[in-house]
């Protein structure tokens, strides 16, 4: 069962000045064949699952980054972490 919640800016430099949307798609792509439910949002992107899952993921999408020659890559993120914690339930006032 799912115990965290991760949101993750991606901001990479990319080799030659180029528009990040394409380097931020690949990151997505890469949290989506993960598997984890997740939401894009306007300026990040959160996903659900455990900690030992969610963690390798942030090491994926930097890896992938430096591989499509990033000069670096700033990732913000942030974890809310307890029992039986979903986005669904957390924003369910909201919707």
């Amino acid at each position: 069962m799912a115990n965290t919640l991760m949101s993750i800016q991606i901001i990479p430099k990319t080799p030659n000045g180029e528009d990040v949307i394409p380097y931020v798609d690949e990151a997505i792509d890469i949290i989506d064949r993960s598997g984890l439910p997740y939401i894009v949002s306007p300026l990040e992107t959160t996903i659900e699952g455990t900690m030992s899952e969610l963690l390798p993921l942030i090491d994926q999408m930097n890896r992938r980054l430096m591989d499509m020659n990033c000069t670096s890559i700033i990732s913000q993120v942030k974890f809310y972490h307890g029992h039986d914690v979903s986005m669904t339930e957390l924003v369910k006032k909201y919707r």
